[in-house]
């Protein structure tokens, strides 16, 4: 019998992940976050593959940690399509859905002044990121962008406090914790894949899911975790209002909110407007991290790449 969701689409990050279990191995080029990728990529096929054998017969990946080059493709399901580095269409920084009708985020995290693991929404540097009057998180901004594509958020796995969140403000969306709270020797990965791949598949027959589709007006209050000086910077830069360390964004959809936000958190006026190269040169800097991680792990001996 085939699952009710046969196309899925997978938004994959590291702060959730296994392997992840300080800052240092969220960073870039430390040797924390070298092994973080290896498990993020092992807690990716995990799932992967325990889908393709659930019958789902199309599957997409997005790294979006950093660069969005920490997967390592020679540790995934050749079948899925991984989606590295960001892209500027036809959604800004995720790319193309293709032809998914179901989401499924995973090693995430919770948004900015929520507390939990590593919590923050797009940059460390936004303390907290309110939404008409709430805390917004990747995840809500995320689903919002993908209704339109008909693509209904299904599962979801991050720290507790992440979980809770998720559960909270998206509808019928199914869960599954990763305690950071323990001392990541008493914690078995392979158990815990295990219960990721059991609530996976069930959320492919969650016949209650419904696309996550939000109207605005959107009105967002980023409030700068380096106070009022960096907020009267930002606010200059994008002629945006601003008030003490808060700055204010006016948006009318969901779409425009979560591109003035990519905007505004990761460009400047400069580079937005050589966008294109400036995305070539930054997919040039997600690649040499990558290939760095490849030679530290060969260097350790890791065998990897004879799997």
């Amino acid at each position: 019998m085939k699952p009710l969701y046969k196309s899925i689409f997978i938004i994959s990050d590291i702060e959730g992940s296994s392997g992840c279990w300080n800052r240092k191995a969220s960073a870039f080029k430390t040797k924390e976050w070298a092994d973080a990728c290896v498990d993020m990529s092992l807690d990716v096929n995990s799932l992967v593959t325990a889908l393709f054998e659930a019958g789902v017969e199309d599957i997409r990946i997005k790294d979006f940690h950093r660069t969005g080059y920490n997967l390592i493709p020679e540790l995934i399901d050749k079948r899925a399509e991984l989606i590295l580095g960001y892209k500027a269409t036809p959604i800004p920084g995720v790319g193309d859905p293709g032809h998914a009708t179901g989401l499924m985020m995973i090693g995430m995290h919770a948004s900015s002044g929520r507390g939990g693991f590593i919590s923050h929404t797009l940059t460390s540097r936004i303390k907290n990121l309110e939404c008409n009057g709430r805390l917004l998180s990747e995840a809500e901004l995320v689903s919002m962008v993908l209704a339109p594509y008909g693509i209904s958020p299904l599962f979801f796995s991050g720290c507790p406090v992440a979980c809770e969140e998720a559960r909270g403000v998206i509808p019928h969306i199914l869960t599954y914790p990763i305690d950071k709270s323990i001392h990541p020797d008493n914690f078995s990965k392979e158990i815990w894949r295990q219960g990721l791949q059991k609530s996976a598949l069930q959320s492919i027959e969650n016949n209650r899911a419904v696309p996550f589709f939000r109207g605005g007006p959107f009105r967002a209050v980023m409030t700068m975790r380096d106070g009022p000086r960096e907020a009267e910077n930002l606010a200059k830069k994008w002629h945006l209002p601003c008030e003490e360390d808060k700055v204010m964004i006016e948006s009318p959809t969901p779409d425009s909110l979560f591109n003035t936000l990519l905007k505004v958190t990761y460009l400047t006026p400069v580079i937005e407007k050589i966008l294109s190269p400036g995305l070539s040169l930054f997919h040039l800097y997600g690649k040499a991290g990558q290939r760095w991680v490849y030679s530290r792990l060969k260097k350790e001996g890791k065998t990897l790449f004879n799997r």
